[in-house]
């Protein structure tokens, strides 16, 4: 598997009268490693949203591999990209295999339905994640953070190889946050898999990511390695938080 090629060009998005995000210019390399970071309402997830078509840009273009966004068949784009939404609900019985299996969808003959490669690749995806011991129950019943570790797994299966991940460790503890972190380095290493993540944590953010893109009022104000990006001046810009209270890359920032 090859990752994808993800590009920006002056990405704005507006909700009704106010711009939520001005101009955003972005390129990922197939197989990078990138973490959106920014207080609340800087826009974040509203990016991802626009990455992944669920809403249409003011201006600009979403590319994907040199293809603009709007150019893609839904099946095809769906081969191509996956999203892990910060939380998912399932109004009706589903057991956590047939959900994980949802992720095989746009690999299915349109005919002939789920084959022995279909349920190989759910077989891996349950194994990588390591909820075999949930395989068989109810999605419904499941803990939050239970039923994160399944869409993840849907995810894995869907094999697309570009992963927007919004908020991926919000519910889990701090094992499977661990784990989280290590599976999408994992998956980008090993499995070129490009992946971009909204995450709140900046030390989590600093420790497993090589790329730090930083929002702030809808606009991209650094992009870099975590030290370069999370400096003194703009924990305090654009936290407003003392840096001394914040560790980064696992080291507590020296203010300037």
């Amino acid at each position: 598997m090859s990752g994808a090629e993800l590009e920006l060009r002056g990405i704005s998005v507006d909700y009704g009268a106010r711009r939520v995000l001005d101009g955003i210019d972005l390129h990922l390399a197939p197989g990078e490693l990138a973490c959106l970071l920014g207080p609340n309402g800087a826009g974040k997830s509203t990016l991802l949203r626009a990455i992944s078509g669920a809403v249409r840009p003011a201006t600009g273009t979403v590319l994907i591999d040199g293809v603009p966004l709007d150019e893609y068949e839904r099946p095809a784009l769906a081969r191509r990209l996956a999203v892990v939404p910060g939380q998912t609900v399932v109004a009706f019985p589903m057991r956590v295999d047939e959900l994980v299996a949802l992720g095989r969808v746009p690999h299915e003959h349109p005919l002939l339905g789920p084959q022995a490669v279909d349920r190989t690749a759910i077989d891996h995806a349950i194994e990588r994640i390591g909820i075999g011991h949930l395989r068989h129950r109810d999605v419904r019943e499941l803990s939050l953070g239970e039923r994160q570790l399944a869409v993840l797994a849907m995810t894995i299966a869907q094999g697309a190889q570009l992963l927007l991940l919004d908020e991926p460790t919000v519910h889990l503890d701090l094992r499977h946050q661990v784990d989280t972190m290590e599976l999408l380095r994992d998956l980008a290493t090993r499995d070129s898999v490009t992946v971009l993540a909204v995450l709140h944590d900046v030390g989590l953010a600093s420790h497993f990511f090589p790329r730090l893109l930083l929002l702030d009022d809808g606009r991209l104000i650094a992009d870099g390695e975590p030290r370069a990006v999370l400096t003194p001046e703009r924990l305090r810009q654009v936290y407003g938080v003392d840096p001394r209270f914040v560790t980064v890359a696992g080291s507590p920032v020296k203010p300037a």
